[in-house]
């Protein structure tokens, strides 16, 4: 995936070490807020890294619950910043159903916004109980296709290799190919980026596998639950909630992924050989 300008930037520092100081420009990750309206009305500010932005608010309106397929989304474009110009910052969609958020949604949005956690509490829970079922799938993989992507996923990421800032998530099919590498300065934006990216390819059904740089959390597990993704990965480790998610879903949910070797946590059933 090709970098933006905005992606990153240059900041002069300097280095110290045994061989003493020196002062070189350094390469780090671009972290600026974007403003979600929904049919003009503001609904949550985040932060994150400049660029497919598009991506992540329709990722972030399907995770969330706000539509469920790509038809559900009229328009989405980006709105001019009164402020600014020149800037892209602020995104606005229109929902085909014209569903507006209301004021409980909107200071629900707004806390998450702020905490970036991906979750609001006690409502959420209960709300995913009520509108997620069980993934009864029948997506078998290799236990060798799973332990080829952390390599792919590595190898699109541009903005990690100039920067060691940035996470990363990737789409892959039953077959371990690509679907599409995102990258974010927040976990929770690049699993939302990805996933909008494929709900607006059309090519989100082809997914059968979710693989994040970072830690394997809750948030993470029920965004990819809610995308209907059956295996989840991670470099590193799952939280207990994430794992207990997996477990009551039917998803697979596997960490430490590397090398050649994982910690299957839960959906063994789909890794062929187990």
């Amino acid at each position: 995936m090709a970098m933006t300008p905005r992606e990153t930037g240059s900041v002069e520092i300097i280095k110290s070490g045994p061989w003493g100081h020196k002062s070189l420009d350094d390469r780090v990750v671009i972290e600026e807020p974007m403003e979600l309206r929904i049919g003009g009305e503001s609904f949550v500010d985040t932060m994150r890294t400049p660029g497919d932005d598009l991506d992540l608010a329709a990722g972030f309106l399907l995770t969330e619950g706000w539509i469920e397929r790509s038809e559900d989304i009229g328009t989405l474009a980006y709105c001019p910043d009164e402020k600014d110009p020149t800037l892209k910052n602020i995104v606005d969609v229109r929902l085909v159903d014209g569903k507006m958020p209301d004021d409980t949604a909107r200071s629900a949005r707004s806390t998450w916004a702020n905490s970036s956690c991906g979750l609001c509490g006690k409502a959420t829970l209960e709300s995913i109980h009520q509108a997620c079922r069980l993934l009864e799938d029948s997506v078998t993989v290799s236990s060798q296709t799973i332990l080829s992507l952390p390599a792919v996923l590595s190898e699109y990421q541009a903005n990690f290799k100039a920067t060691g800032g940035i996470h990363g998530a990737g789409l892959f099919n039953r077959d371990g190919g690509l679907i599409g590498v995102r990258e974010d300065i927040g976990r929770h934006n690049a699993v939302d980026k990805v996933i909008g990216a494929a709900l607006r390819s059309g090519t989100l059904g082809d997914a059968a596998m979710m693989i994040v740089s970072g830690r394997l959390g809750f948030e993470i597990a029920q965004k990819a639950l809610v995308a209907r993704i059956p295996i989840v990965a991670s470099v590193s480790a799952p939280s207990s909630l994430a794992v207990d998610l997996a477990r009551e879903f039917g998803m697979t949910a596997i960490g430490f992924l590397r090398g050649e070797s994982m910690n299957i946590y839960s959906g063994s059933e789909r890794i062929e050989g187990m």
